[in-house]
């Protein structure tokens, strides 16, 4: 009994020590951005309370549409995915890179979350709700007639919901190069039913305007104001206003459009390419904006579309309701005054998982939906089964990863594995698409690092090159993943204090947008092939390592 109660109080003072370091903290004046970092493209945000709710796009990652919640806008906890079964929706093989989930929005009316988006390569338009917006979340309500991409849910004051979506649903597409645009028609957002007559909105700010797309409406101060991001998720990207009277239209582009852009900068600036926002106002009034934006190191996006956020106030001008973005500043900052909310941090993420939990971390992810499973958490262990796909198809290969999200960054993981077939393989993948990654493997008798690279911009084909191979027959060996900016090292050994490079430090230009181009993100994780043969075997990873090196 004396043992048991020097127990209980030892768990109790590290619990407290563990509360007091991560809860006690000073507030700041300040916050920094990006406040999700990595890839967490095409944000949406709701608030219930005094409570934040963020769902992003996840593509053809699953675990899908990740959503976090927050009490003051900076410290954003993961708490559950919007599509988190595998028979929910199926990501079927041959989906391909940057095709799946696409901009989504977050809402909430008397009593439900709702999530619309779009599943591009298969079924188009649909909606999910949830009592809980950590879950569990409804199968698919799939929308019939409802071309494009992008849409979003608006509940008027009469309590009529009503549809907008990127597309252009009057026959004038081809008018100029990039022509888009933004349509509305009413619906019944808990049966997916589309009622009445569709109208065309927009199809930009201006004249030869390009993509008009992720559209929200909001009724502000009595005025209906449809924002929306148009010019393409690259240097042109922007976010665009219109206002209007009634809920039909007119909606006239207001003249201070584009309302945020980086466009003029180019890569002067730390921060680039930004649009696709959404709005907020919270419990005191005022209003803040979540949208997405790049930071480029040496000129390469590597880490992809990031979630920021942004100071805007309301004001009254010509055009009527018009968002000014950080005002005296008009730019996105990577540091500002934080919003008037009270300060309340989060525990921070794992950075060692000794795969001892119950239920696997909401951080790890992989490429497209599983039909049986092929890992789990055995005895402290990851295991995951030796499958016969590739990292290299557009399939699901045995790979289990999660989001880097600094430029500066460290991955290590323990294994255990050995084979004495040449095709059998296990280690580390740091990856952007199906083209473009780096394996560090244990394979028969070696350790061998393979790099897959696009050549050309855009590419889907990538070339596969062996950059080094060294001896090594161990059933245990280390495996470690070292970014610094656009250069990465590779590292393997018996153990932390034994470690030896393997190869030249390679380069990680390719990953970024400008080369690898696509809506999705760099990812790290475990892999395992037989090659497109049939294995029984197993990897056992004991434990995985990620640090941010900032």
């Amino acid at each position: 009994m004396k043992e048991l109660q020097i127990k209980i109080t030892f768990v109790l003072i590290n619990c407290l020590l563990l509360t007091s370091s991560t809860f006690g903290q000073k507030a700041p004046n300040t916050f920094k951005n990006p406040i999700l970092s990595g890839f967490y493209p095409d944000p949406s945000i709701c608030r219930v309370g005094d409570t934040y709710y963020m769902v992003n796009s996840s593509f053809e990652w699953f675990p899908g549409l990740p959503i976090h919640k927050s009490k003051d806008l900076v410290n954003w906890q993961k708490i559950g995915h919007g599509l988190h079964r595998p028979d929910q929706i199926v990501y079927k093989d041959g989906l391909k890179n940057s095709n799946g989930i696409f901009a989504p929005s977050i809402r909430y009316y008397e009593g439900t979350f709702y999530i619309i988006t779009t599943m591009v390569g298969q079924r188009g338009n649909f909606i999910i709700t949830a009592k809980n917006p950590s879950g569990p979340w409804s199968d698919p309500m799939w929308i019939k007639d409802a071309p494009g991409i992008d849409p979003s849910l608006f509940w008027d004051e009469d309590g009529r919901c009503y549809y907008t979506g990127a597309g252009i649903i009057d026959k004038t597409q081809g008018e100029w190069p990039g022509k888009n645009g933004v349509w509305m028609q009413e619906i019944d957002p808990d049966k997916g039913i589309l009622i009445g007559k569709k109208k065309q909105l927009t199809y930009g700010h201006a004249s030869n305007a390009r993509w008009a797309e992720g559209p929200h409406l909001f009724k502000i101060n009595g005025e209906y104001v449809l924002l929306i991001g148009e010019g393409g998720t690259s240097e042109f990207h922007a976010v665009t206003i219109f206002n209007s009277k009634n809920i039909w239209g007119p909606y006239i582009p207001n003249h201070a459009n584009p309302i945020m852009t980086h466009r003029h900068l180019g890569y002067t600036y730390p921060i680039i390419q930004t649009g696709h926002a959404d709005l907020v106002q919270t419990q005191n009034g005022d209003w803040w904006s979540v949208l997405l934006a790049k930071r480029p190191v040496d000129g390469y996006s590597i880490l992809s579309r990031e979630t920021f956020l942004a100071k805007v106030e309301m004001t009254k001008q010509e055009s009527g309701v018009t968002p000014i973005f950080n005002p005296e500043k008009g730019l996105l900052q990577t540091e500002q005054e934080r919003p008037n909310l009270p300060w309340t941090p989060i525990p921070e993420l794992k950075v060692m998982d000794e795969f001892d939990s119950e239920t696997i971390d909401l951080e790890w992810n992989c490429l497209r939906t599983y039909q049986t499973p092929w890992f789990k958490q055995v005895n402290g262990n990851m295991e995951i089964n030796i499958g016969p796909q590739t990292i290299s198809e557009w399939k699901n290969p045995s790979y289990l990863a999660k989001r880097v999200k600094s430029h500066n960054f460290e991955a290590t993981t323990k294994m255990t594995f050995s084979s004495k077939k040449e095709n059998e393989k296990a280690g580390l993948v740091l990856y952007r698409k199906s083209s473009i990654h780096y394996q560090l493997l244990r394979e028969k008798n070696n350790v061998v690092l393979i790099k897959t690279i696009a050549k050309e911009v855009n590419t889907e084909k990538g070339v596969h090159e062996i950059i080094a191979k060294k001896p090594y027959k161990e059933m245990e060996v280390l495996l470690k993943i070292v970014g610094e900016g656009i250069n990465v090292k590779f590292f393997f050994g018996t153990n932390k204090d034994n470690l030896q490079q393997i190869g030249e430090t390679q380069d990680l230009s390719n990953f970024g947008d400008e080369i690898a181009w696509g809506f999705n993100g760099t990812y790290i994780g475990m892999y395992a092939t037989s090659l497109g043969e049939k294995s029984k075997k197993k990897a056992l990873f004991d434990w995985f390592e990620y640090k941010n090196e900032n």
